[in-house]
């Protein structure tokens, strides 16, 4: 175990954090980056565009296009772009899917992902390959890699001449490493490949995550940015924003993007209306308080699955407020296995956890987030010792 490791103490709790969730006390929610927790102050900010909508549908739904609009400036400015490269969206999934059917592919086309992919994405990825008489291309990624530098070679070993799309995690789900960084970017812009960015989880942790090398980038808002569920971003370099292929037909199509994306006709905005608070909450707690505390107590937990549960810490990504150990081998090496571990983990220990299924032991993912406590690393540490035994 290296030397900052063995030294990663548990933050003090932040007092402004008090009472600001609604997440069960009897549950040790230790899974924040997957779906999130909205705080209690964000929610009633949509409770009350719900009472609004429903004392008046009609009303509601003729300012609409304005209201996302100006809801969209103020995300931009959180996000550090430019508003009109900006489109509000459900999530990533259908963000990747807009930028797939926008980019042109033929026969012989290789697209790029890798082997730490988000498993949707990659599926969208090989769907319009097969479509298209394209290929995918699945670039190994070791674990152990120790750091950016070594995930950025192990990515470009895998580019060529027919290299022409790159579909990167920005942050990796199953592993929280950095993949789509500043230097990999500029380099796949140097060779002519078109870089489609899974940002999911970049929006509230990373300071001004869209990178201006990215053609097409997107992210969650609702993981750390404490949005509602179902809002999610979509940027897209300039030269695109003209090729744009919104999912489907509406009023504002004729308008272009960001607008042809967003309107869905009779959808529930709610979320994208209310996101704005979430970052309001954010900054009033002050992101550097919360991102310090949350860095701190990531960092502890993977401390404690390696001390007290015996597991191998994968190699972080500095300020990222996620940790990954290593399952031993036999341990989650398959879906069904993970789906069983998890279920075991919740019903005995009254925890949630990320397991994805790898070869050679699945990686256990723990979220830090300012409702959680160091005791309940400990304790899902403790009972983890038990439950591998058997």
């Amino acid at each position: 175990m290296n030397e900052d490791l063995r030294t990663a103490e548990p933050p003090a709790p932040l007092p402004a954090a008090d009472g600001l969730f609604s997440v069960s006390a009897q549950t040790a929610h230790l899974n924040h980056g997957s779906f999130g927790a909205v705080p209690v102050p964000v929610q009633r900010a949509q409770d009350r565009l719900r009472t609004e909508h429903e004392q008046d549908p009609d009303g509601f739904f003729a300012d609409l296009p304005v209201r996302i609009a100006a809801a969209r400036v103020l995300i931009a400015a959180e996000l550090d772009t430019d508003p009109e490269r900006l489109a509000l969206v459900s999530n990533v999934t259908e963000a990747v899917a807009i930028a797939l059917d926008s980019i042109p592919f033929a026969p012989g086309d290789r697209i790029l992902v890798t082997d730490h992919g988000y498993g949707a994405v990659t599926q969208a990825a090989a769907r319009k390959a097969a479509e298209t008489g394209a290929e995918l291309v699945v670039a190994p990624v070791p674990l152990e890699a120790p750091d950016e530098q070594a995930v950025r070679e192990a990515v470009l070993a895998a580019v060529d001449g027919r290299t022409t799309v790159a579909i990167l995690d920005q942050l990796t789900s199953p592993t929280a490493r950095l993949v789509a960084g500043p230097a990999l970017l500029a380099d796949l812009r140097a060779r002519g490949v078109t870089t489609v960015v899974d940002g999911a989880h970049a929006p509230g942790m990373l300071p001004a995550p869209i990178d201006p090398n990215a053609d097409f980038w997107f992210g969650n808002l609702h993981k750390w940015a404490f949005a509602p569920r179902a809002t999610g971003v979509l940027s897209v370099r300039p030269e695109w924003t003209g090729r744009v292929r919104p999912l489907s037909l509406s009023w504002e199509h004729d308008k272009g993007f960001p607008g042809n994306v967003e309107w869905r006709g009779t959808c529930d905005y709610t979320p994208w209306l209310a996101a704005p608070a979430g970052f309001e909450l954010l900054r009033g707690l002050g992101h550097a308080a919360v991102a310090a505390h949350n860095t701190a107590l990531a960092a502890y937990a993977r401390r404690v699955l390696a001390e007290r549960a015996g597991l191998a810490p994968l190699p972080a990504t500095p300020g990222v407020w996620m940790s990954t150990v290593r399952l031993p081998a036999g341990y989650g090496e398959t879906e069904p296995q993970v789906k069983a571990l998890m279920a075991e983990v919740w019903h005995r220990l009254g925890t949630r956890i990320a397991v994805r299924p790898w070869a050679g032991g699945g990686v256990l993912r723990v979220s830090a987030q300012l409702y959680n406590r160091p005791e309940e690393y400990e304790r899902l540490a403790e009972g983890l010792t038990e439950l591998l035994k058997g």
